[in-house]
């Protein structure tokens, strides 16, 4: 029996890492229980995403009970469409107009994290350089001739790509450490919101095995009380 507890114990551990920490990528982690943290993606995808690509399956109110925000401050600081608090991440930006303007209808967001990957988003937003042969000036070493321009260049600077290494030519206002930590919380807050029923489901898996836990203890107080007169 005991060895059967141990077995339980080491065997739950992984899993209570995976439950708190997120699903672990090379080189990228997520982290879903930092409610600080998707916080700022959220400010930052409102911010520098939805005037161009929309999240539709994403709605304000969700975000806000999710991530620990009023809808008062969600309505007062991330909707800037005139819409209402309830609604879901809409874009102004028409297919047509998107199409025209960028050659292809920016694609909406909701999903991305899950079809690309995190590991993928966030090398994507950090690999834009200076091509003056691309549309809007820049292109990307993960996604080659990408239409989308690089609308963190403000913050990230610019960068050019040398001898197959990108290396920077101006700053923008962040430091690269600080603009890499703008770019992990914008491609954590893209997680959650591609299954948001991942934090319920997180929080649901600790209390579950804490349970199992607590439960494997008990059953082995009552077999040794049990069988304590038999030996």
């Amino acid at each position: 029996m005991r060895k059967l507890i141990l077995a339980c114990l080491l065997g739950a551990t992984p899993l209570l890492g995976v439950a708190a920490d997120g699903a672990a990528l090379p080189g990228f982690k997520t982290d879903l229980s930092n409610r600080a943290a998707l916080q700022r993606g959220a400010r930052t995808f409102v911010n520098y995403c939805v005037s161009c690509h929309s999240a539709e399956f994403m709605r304000y109110s969700r975000m806000a009970q999710d991530l620990g925000l009023t809808p008062e401050q969600v309505q007062a600081n991330m909707v800037f469409n005139g819409g209402d608090v309830n609604q879901a991440m809409h874009v102004a930006l028409g297919k047509k107009d998107g199409a025209k303007w960028f050659g292809q209808a920016p694609p909406d967001l909701t999903l991305a994290a899950r079809s690309r990957g995190a590991d993928w988003l966030y090398g994507y937003l950090r690999s834009f350089y200076l091509d003056p042969t691309r549309p809007f000036g820049v292109n990307n070493t993960v996604f080659p001739n990408a239409a989308m321009p690089h609308v963190l260049a403000g913050l990230q600077g610019t960068q050019a790509l040398q001898d197959g290494h990108l290396k920077p030519v101006a700053e923008g206002t962040l430091k690269p450490a600080e603009y890499d930590a703008v770019v992990r919380d914008l491609v954590n807050f893209m997680v959650y919101m591609g299954e948001p029923a991942k934090l319920v489901r997180y929080s649901l898996g600790v209390k579950v095995l804490l349970f199992l836990l607590v439960f494997a203890g008990l059953a082995y107080m009552v077999k040794h009380e049990y069988w304590r007169d038999v030996h």
